[in-house]
């Protein structure tokens, strides 16, 4: 499924939920969108990498080899941003 209806179907379900447990809506909303953003581009549903594939006259596979390291950059920015709230809060909060 696409970001967009992914972010309208899921966060009127979950929001509730995470602000129970004490979660910060805007750190839910970060790691919402990275996560809906490494889903959206990798396979078996990434449609963002079969359209640029498509576009690109290259096969799948090809194209995983070489972007292999930037998922796990993601990956790992994603596990940062989960366990650290203070690296998505600390924009907003120079804001308040």
């Amino acid at each position: 499924m696409d970001m967009g209806p992914m972010i309208i179907i899921c966060t009127p379900i979950f929001l509730p939920l995470v602000q129970h447990y004490g979660v910060d809506p805007v750190h839910f909303g970060v790691i919402t969108i990275l996560n809906l953003g490494i889903g959206l581009n990798t396979p078996p549903v990434g449609t963002v990498q079969f359209v640029a594939c498509a576009v690109g006259k290259i096969t799948v596979w090809e194209a995983m080899r070489s972007i292999w390291p930037f998922y796990g950059a993601g990956i790992v920015v994603l596990g940062l941003v989960t366990y650290i709230p203070a690296i998505s809060l600390w924009l907003p909060s120079v804001f308040r």
